[in-house]
């Protein structure tokens, strides 16, 4: 079993180096030890695992996939020996995190970049991307995500809400009139942005009952800074989410509508893999941020 780990972290630090060569260089090993290594070990899985080409290798399918449990298997044992030798209360390593764009920029990061002061002995890859990823497949220890969670087994701390917002400039509402209920924006020139367009239509609630609005497009567009950079430069209303419209409310550029009819807030959560052993670093971190994070969104 200690050469299986053995040629585990082998073909972890192969792939991570795109080759089989620069992974023997990397691990100071002949090429030839380390190819032979990785072949006997899809012998004994009767499985392949890596393509070989000249311009270096791909993972199969059964590949990623156990990789993905070969990186868990390695980071739990590595885990077990520092508290064995006595630094488990002394968290380190790469920690990998993912958030939606404009909540990592706004919120997260500023934690992170006080967390690295803290911990100096943890780096900290901050992917910033507006879609769900696998945390498994992604090799990402925890991921912020805004808005309920589907039934997929993984671990979720909630840290605050964040709410689904109506708004629009100040002289668009001048213009054209500031709406007072839901159905005054059938009509309306609206800037609709993908994530919160179903059917054409916005959602509302009133006396528990939800209203779907059918809204005209007259910019239809793909980010949140798209939608809010239309709005404040007067083309119509938007909506998005709280903490995106929060700078240019707050700075006079746009004002908040039809908020007595505003859906339930979304609910913002910290989510990770269930595992034996949490990582100490991904403790740490989530022990650091989420109180912080919760003071921000509340």
């Amino acid at each position: 079993m200690p050469d299986r780990l053995k040629t585990m972290a082998m073909l972890v630090k192969v792939v991570d180096k795109g080759s089989i060569s620069s992974g023997a260089e990397a691990l100071g090993m002949p090429v030839a030890t380390v190819s032979r290594r990785i072949s006997e070990l899809e012998a004994d899985l009767n499985a392949e695992l890596v393509l070989r080409s000249p311009r270096g290798l791909t993972l199969t399918d059964t590949g990623v996939a156990y990789v993905a449990a070969c990186r868990r298997i390695l980071d739990d044992v590595a885990e077990i020996e520092r508290g064995a030798s006595g630094e488990f209360s002394a968290p380190k390593g790469t920690l990998t995190l993912t958030a939606p764009i404009v909540f990592g920029r706004m919120h997260v990061l500023p934690v992170v970049t006080e967390f690295l002061q803290c911990y100096p002995d943890i780096n900290v890859r901050l992917q910033l991307i507006d879609r769900p990823v696998s945390l498994s497949e992604e090799h990402i220890d925890m991921a912020v995500r805004i808005g309920p969670l589907p039934d997929s087994g993984l671990i979720a701390r909630k840290v605050g809400e964040v709410r689904r917002i109506v708004c629009a400039s100040r002289s668009y509402l001048e213009t054209h009139g500031e709406p007072k209920v839901p159905n005054d924006l059938e009509g309306a020139s609206c800037i609709v942005f993908d994530q919160f367009l179903a059917d054409h239509a916005w959602s509302f609630e009133a006396d528990g009952k939800t209203l779907r609005i059918p809204v005209a497009a007259r910019l239809h567009v793909n980010t949140a800074e798209a939608a809010l950079d239309a709005a404040e430069a007067g083309l119509g209303i938007t909506r998005v989410l709280s903490y995106q419209a929060a700078p240019g409310i707050k700075a006079g550029r746009l004002e908040a509508i039809l908020q007595r009819w505003e859906p339930a807030p979304l609910p913002v959560q910290f989510v990770y893999e269930k595992r034996a052993l949490i990582p100490q670093k991904l403790r740490a971190f989530i022990d650091f941020a989420a109180p912080r994070i919760a003071r921000q969104v509340g």
